[in-house]
Formats: C-alpha cells, structure tokens, sequence
C-alpha cells in the first residue's frame, strides 16, 4: 500500500520540528543564566559528612606471627603501628629493654590492656600464640593474628585485615543518615568546658559504628557521651564496587553551650 504524503502533513512535520528546537535552545539558554546556576547549586545536598575525614584505600589486609608455642596466643594490645616494621611484637615486649620499640605496619584500633598481646586472643597464660616468624598469633609473617604479613588479623599484605577497607580509592565514604545530639556532663556543664572529641570508629556493612575508640580527649567525661552518642547514629555504609563495605572514619563530636 503506497502512502500519499500532502503538502499539509509536510507543514506540520516543519513546525513541530521547529518548536521542538526552540524548546531545546530556551532551555539550553535558562542553564547558563547566573540565578539559575545559584539555585542548582544551592539546592544539592552534600553526601559526604565533613567531620568523616577520607583516608588512603587498603584493598585488603592483615598479618600474623607466633613462636610455634602449643598454647594459643594471650589477649593483649596492639603495638604501635609504623611505615617500616624493624622489631616484631611479643608478648613480655611491654616490659624488656629492647634497642627498638616492636611496631606492626596497620593502622589499627587501640586496645587497653598492659601487655601485648592478640585483641582477639585468649586471657589467660601469657603466649606468643602457635604461628611462627616471630609477632604473636597463628598466622606468620612476624606481626599480630591469624594471617599472614605485618599487619593485623586474616588476610595478608598489611593493614588491618577482616574485610575492613579506608576511605578512597574505589571505597566512597559513609553518610550520617540519623544523628543523635550527644549529652552534656554534668562537670563540663559547670565548668563551661567545650571542643571536639575525635573518634576512631568502623562504620560497617548495616550503617552502624562499632570500635569506637577516642583518638583526641576532651575530658570531662565529654569523651563518654560522645561515645554513647555515635553508638546511636546511623549511617549510610561505605560502598565498594557497589556493595556495602566496612569502612575506617574519623568523627568529630563537638560541644558547645548555648
């Protein structure tokens, strides 16, 4: 069937195509005016908190050691972390004169406790743990933990290991979904103290903050509250290659009187 095309059609088919352009070219025109630009700008909300400061990307991580003792390693601190590990940790190192202070190479949580040790390991008689290389654990590598290198914990190559990553590099950073104002104490209050407290805190997968360590004091007891508020916060997880992920943050709690 042969359709036939008049000379009104082809009118019409003009003037849509027409109108259409200049619909396209007004718009094109609006974006570039000044207010328009405030008003976009103004408008979009930041997804990244300010006080949750970006650190270097670690892919994975973790490490181990032992001194091949049959009993499991004991439950202690972490030493210090380092760039370049020249001592490895062992359990009576707290207490010998040693020409270097033993270190790990991870970023890692602080952890109370007298004598170093396995954060994951047993109390009980002081050990080294069944790995081997030196460090404390079951894993190698002359570090803390199960795995293998100078980090902490599973996994191998350094860094804190557990499927735990930093802000950066492919991990984006958490968003602070419900915040809950942290309490005054009663001794700040009187004595009109204010400031931050800084928290070392992981932000995992469900948007909730566990570790949470203080990494700058206030005093006062303004360090407690600010622990028992971010314990209440919930976020939105950091994401890696579009999954949720446990992520590293660094939080700032600050306190003002009115």
């Amino acid at each position: 069937m042969t359709r036939m095309y008049t000379g009104n059609e082809t009118m019409a088919g003009l003037t849509s195509l027409l109108i259409h352009s200049g619909v396209v070219a007004l718009l094109l025109l609006l974006g570039t005016l000044k207010p328009v630009q405030t008003f976009i700008h103004e408008s979009v909300t930041p997804l990244i908190a300010p006080s949750l400061k970006p650190r270097e990307a670690v892919e994975r991580g973790g490490g181990g050691g032992g001194a091949r003792s049959p009993i499991d390693a004991s439950k202690g601190k972490l030493p210090p972390m380092a760039h370049k590990q020249f001592t490895p940790p062992r359990v009576d190192a707290a207490d010998s004169k040693l020409p270097m202070t033993p270190s790990i190479i991870a970023d890692a949580p602080t952890i109370n406790a007298t004598s170093y040790g396995d954060p994951l390991g047993k109390v009980g008689i002081p050990s080294n743990g069944t790995g081997f290389g030196g460090g404390i654990g079951s894993g190698s590598g002359g570090a803390v933990g199960s795995g293998k290198g100078v980090g902490v914990g599973p996994g191998d190559g350094g860094g804190f290991g557990g499927g735990v990553f930093r802000i950066g590099g492919g991990v984006s950073s958490p968003a602070i979904i419900k915040q809950v104002e942290p309490e005054y104490s009663e001794d700040a209050r009187k004595a009109k103290w204010q400031g931050t407290v800084e928290l070392s805190v992981i932000v995992d997968e469900t948007g909730h903050a566990r570790n949470i360590t203080v990494s700058k004091s206030l005093g006062m007891g303004l360090d407690q509250k600010a622990m028992e508020a971010v314990e209440k916060w919930l976020f939105k997880p950091g994401m890696r290659n579009g999954k949720p992920v446990a992520v590293f943050a660094t939080i700032q709690v600050t306190f003002h009187l009115l």
